[in-house]
């Protein structure tokens, strides 16, 4: 009988165990699930299709013919429009001469030169408009808010360096003058610390409200180390980032187009999403949150560029309350689950308040990464975060250890720069800056938006503080034209074109007011030149189909 029993025992087991294996693959699938409704619907939110998508895609081009027509246009428009293209090439081949040349002649060794100048309007655009609107990217000097090419020709900066030029080129020049002259005796002794350095510990220990820091070359390595401290600490392999958003060009942050291989440790969901929440309260893998607050302005969608505009789709506002709310949920539920919630405030750290995206919305994140305008002028990244996720090995275990150097971290020029920056933020005129900064900024929005919509040009702009961003609102296949319009008014754009405008704030009231006048008239122009006619039929969803339908012809070899 002693034996017969787990015989007789074994059905009972199997079917228990049939059971559990049951509600184990019903409990996967329903936590698969829930993470695939959080995932964004978009291809943005789906990298792996994303990725074969891309590959998918042909290249086509259109013929002069085809330029002026690819909306369907009658041919007086596309005549009119012929006309206006003509007589704006010949004034960028007179007036931006030699800046294009020396653009062309280092191009062919520049990489970066070659990427930025294909990728600047909608690849099918892009050889004619190459041909004949080459501003080129050179300048030869900086002042005031305004910058100079090679030709001499000056213009009003809507690039803001990329988000460094916060405070405007005049200072930044003296912050590095400063900085270089403080460290000066030590020179570019790297490994040991200047005294410049701890006294930068200091003061960010302050602005962030965190315990410990360290110092990168670049934003992107303050992000690669944040993830990786996460990671170590919690003994989780996964990361998440919202869809649309842009911590810098790792591969585990940008698991999408631009990455050749696919993060498999990186979930790309949606913003602003309940889904999203529950994910985060239930999974068990999920070592930390990434949020670049700039998504505010646009959530689920990614950086606006030219180069993405085929239609008239883009879209942004900015609801402080409403992104608050969210961040500080969010918050709550990665505290609740042992998630640890980076704040990448590489580019808004500094421009949206002093103490950053965590004062301005009210919320402490665990690690905080910064750059750009925070090296007085110089290249620079910090992590900023907890003790407990910034020690790099375990006490009791001498092995384990998470490695992050960096041979130019805390340089000795970078870290002078940086301590004439925050010197001058806790001075009075630097706490200053921030008074009325939003009620400024929103009340320029608002006279841009007033004398576009006085003029009756289908252009509007959203703004998040100093950083903005041009919508359209008539269905167009050429709204990237007008990047090319503002360069002839005197306007300089970074190489996404209308997608973001940075403002520095020492414009005064005089030089945005010549800003509008500029951009205004720029449109008036576009809009004479016919670039803006369209069918009262047409909408973006038909425009957005007829692309659709030339890449399957090209994909099939057939002619456009």
């Amino acid at each position: 009988m002693e034996a017969a029993l787990p015989f007789a025992t074994q059905p009972i087991l199997l079917t228990a165990a049939g059971a559990l294996a049951v509600a184990l693959s019903a409990t996967k699938g329903h936590a698969r699930l829930r993470l695939s409704r959080a995932k964004h619907k978009s291809l943005a939110g789906h990298v792996r299709m994303s990725l074969r998508v891309a590959r998918f895609v042909p290249a086509w081009g259109y013929d002069e013919q085809r330029f002026f027509r690819a909306d369907g246009a009658p041919d007086e428009v596309a005549r009119q429009r012929q006309a206006g293209f003509a007589a704006l090439s010949a004034l960028y081949k007179e007036r931006f001469a030699k800046t294009a040349a020396l653009t062309k002649e280092a191009a062919q060794g520049l990489s970066d030169l070659q990427f930025t100048g294909a990728y600047r309007v909608p690849f099918q655009f892009s050889r004619i408009v190459r041909e004949n609107l080459s501003a080129g990217s050179f300048l030869q000097s900086s002042d005031g808010v305004t910058i100079t090419d090679c030709d001499g020709n000056r213009l009003y900066d809507l690039a803001g360096s990329y988000g460094v030029n916060l405070l405007g080129f005049d200072t930044y020049k003296r912050m590095i003058a400063e900085g270089a002259a403080q460290v000066a005796d030590l020179g570019p002794v790297l490994g040991a610390f200047h005294p410049v350095v701890a006294d930068n510990v200091q003061r960010l220990r302050a602005i962030s409200g965190l315990d410990e820091l360290s110092f990168h070359m670049s934003g992107t390595e303050a992000v690669m180390q944040a993830v990786r401290l996460a990671r170590y600490h919690t003994r989780r392999t996964h990361a998440v980032r919202f869809c649309g958003a842009y911590h810098g060009w790792w591969g585990d942050v940008q698991p999408g187009v631009g990455n050749p291989t696919p993060a498999d440790y990186t979930y790309t969901l949606a913003d602003m999403s309940e889904d999203t929440l529950k994910v985060l309260a239930t999974r068990r893998n999920i070592a930390c949150v990434l949020v670049n607050p700039l998504q505010g302005l646009h959530p689920n969608s990614g950086a606006p560029g030219d180069n993405t505009l085929v239609d008239s789709s883009r879209k942004a506002s900015f609801d402080k309350e409403a992104y608050g709310a969210w961040l500080r949920r969010l918050a709550e539920v990665c505290r609740k689950s042992g998630i640890a919630l980076i704040f990448d405030e590489v580019f808004v750290g500094f421009r949206l308040a002093r103490g950053g995206a965590a004062e301005y919305f009210g919320v402490k994140p665990d690690m905080i990464t910064y750059g750009k305008t925070l090296g007085g002028g110089l290249p620079v990244g910090v992590l900023c975060g907890r003790h407990d996720l910034m020690k790099r090995y375990r006490d009791d275990k001498p092995v384990d250890i998470c490695f992050a150097r960096g041979t130019f971290n805390s340089h000795p020029y970078v870290m002078g720069a940086m301590n004439a920056f925050l010197r001058f933020l806790d001075t009075d005129e630097g706490r200053a800056l921030y008074d009325g900064l939003d009620e400024r900024w929103n009340a320029r929005a608002a006279l841009m938006n007033a004398k576009l919509a006085e003029a009756g040009l289908p252009v509007e702009v959203s703004n998040i503080s100093t950083i903005w961003t041009v919508r359209y609102s008539q269905p167009s296949r050429y709204n990237w034209m007008l990047q090319y319009y503002l360069r002839a008014e005197g306007l300089a754009l970074s190489w996404v074109g209308t997608g973001r405008l940075i403002f520095s704030l020492n414009y005064t009231d005089a030089d945005f007011a010549e800003v509008v006048d500029r951009f205004v008239r720029a449109a008036r122009k576009m809009e004479a030149d016919g670039w803006w006619w369209s069918d009262p039929a047409v909408t973006n969803k038909m425009i957005r189909r007829g692309i659709l339908k030339e890449m399957i012809a090209a994909w099939r070899g057939k002619a456009i």
